[in-house]
């Protein structure tokens, strides 16, 4: 069969003031390729690692993106490729939650998941008889079609930072039960919770070339027999990974850590001795805590942020990430400010949960994007976010050496980009 050729791109966003400046392999790009027909041949480009090549050779062209200030930049490539003649798609979650904008700059957006969607769309491809739209948006294909996502594709030396090996990305679940406030996963993978089958998620994880993971599910905390069995069958795997929340169940801790379990993120919202004890539980089975803390919801004060920042210094935090409420596309978030009148920037290049774009109910935008600030200088003001993070780093690395799956690649690292001070923090 004649081959097609596809040019796939990610586009790059800006990072925010003071972000630790290191990139992760994307996810959804990957994933997406995997479900193509095989007489696809893929090209593939991060732009934030690489620039793109727009003499590039190819037949079609495909921008996948994920975050909503990718979309001005992907709207960009877009129009450069449509001037030369070339069809561009688009697909991926915030081209869901922007396709109203999106067709503008495409001459087809796909939304949805793409199992077994695909040969439709490069069958019309070949016909000349793209549509404008495919919408499969909660029309889920079955899990069971979920395959090994295309790594091949990465440029795996783009993704370091500092000498360190950066985390490969994997899922072994999609859709989340739950549906908080200012979260677009019900509208996009709908409410249901639907678990690949642990023997094809181990598969996948097992032909993963890189020994550390972050595990993308919205939340493993959904099936406790199910998450139960996924970590028994990873122990033997030996690989460390990152996830968002897991279930604080003795027996679930256990098995996460005998997995690999690194450390989680965990939503800091209020200032309980639930939180503490829960924080304090990951750390007794040697699990690390990166807080995420979201500033701006209607019910904080000045004094309830305040309070919170102090809260989190007294905690044991490995790492925080604070964030800025975001009122996302397609989210009660949005429909909600949207219909009090109180968005007042609709510019998507500022949508990066760092800058205020609506008016808060208890302060000024201007009040709110200074206690932002002033949280992340807080809680970084005696050991930098980079040097926590190396101690998490660290830590993993050691363990690796322990079981055997250390390699030699971060050893410059150890008393040099961090620096001495960190070492002996870590050996302490």
């Amino acid at each position: 069969m004649e081959k097609v050729k596809l040019k796939l791109i990610y586009p790059k966003w800006k990072k925010l003031p003071g972000q630790t400046t290191f990139n992760l392999p994307p996810h959804g790009p990957v994933v997406f390729a995997a479900s193509l027909p095989d007489y696809v041949d893929v090209s593939f480009t991060d732009e934030n690692v690489e620039e793109i090549d727009f003499n590039e050779d190819c037949d079609i062209v495909s921008i996948s993106m994920m975050l909503s200030t990718q979309v001005k930049r992907g709207w960009e490539i877009a129009d450069c490729f449509r001037k030369q003649g070339k069809k561009v798609i688009f697909g991926g979650i915030s081209t869901m939650l922007h396709a109203e904008e999106t067709i503008e700059h495409a001459d087809s957006v796909f939304l949805g998941e793409s199992e077994g969607r695909m040969e439709e769309v490069f069958n019309d491809f070949k016909a000349k008889k793209l549509k404008k739209i495919y919408n499969f948006m909660g029309n889920l294909p079955d899990i069971n079609l979920v395959g090994t996502a295309r790594r091949d594709l990465y440029k795996k030396h783009l993704y370091n930072h500092k000498g360190v090996q950066m985390v490969d990305l994997f899922h072994a679940s999609r859709g989340c039960r739950f549906s908080c406030y200012p979260c677009a996963v019900s509208y996009l993978g709908g409410r249901k919770f639907r678990p690949r089958p642990i023997d094809k998620a181990i598969e996948e994880l097992s032909a993963i070339d890189n020994n550390r993971l972050f595990i993308v599910d919205n939340s493993l905390a959904q099936d406790t027999q199910w998450e139960m069995d996924l970590f028994r069958e990873m122990i033997p795997l030996k690989k460390k990974w990152i996830s968002h929340t897991i279930e604080d169940n003795p027996k679930v801790l256990d098995l996460a850590a005998q997995a690999g379990g690194w450390y989680v993120y965990q939503a800091v919202y209020d200032t309980s001795d639930y939180i503490k004890e829960r924080i304090k539980r990951y750390h007794d089975y040697g699990i690390g805590v990166e807080g995420t803390i979201l500033l701006g919801l209607d019910n904080q004060t000045e004094d309830d942020i305040l309070k919170l920042i102090d809260f989190l210094l007294e905690i044991d935090l490995d790492l925080a990430e604070f964030t800025i409420l975001t009122p996302f596309p397609h989210t009660k978030a949005y429909d909600d400010l949207l219909r009090q009148g109180r968005i007042f920037d609709f510019d998507w290049n500022h949508y990066n949960a760092g800058q205020v774009v609506y008016q808060p109910k208890h302060m000024t935008p201007q009040r709110l994007q200074e206690l932002y600030e002033y949280a992340w200088k807080a809680f970084y003001q005696d050991e930098s976010q980079e040097e926590k993070m190396f101690k998490l780093f660290a830590k993993v690395m050691l363990r690796e050496m322990e079981d055997g799956t250390y390699r030699p690649r971060d050893r410059s690292l150890i008393g040099k980009s961090f620096g001495k001070k960190v070492t002996r923090k870590i050996s302490n």
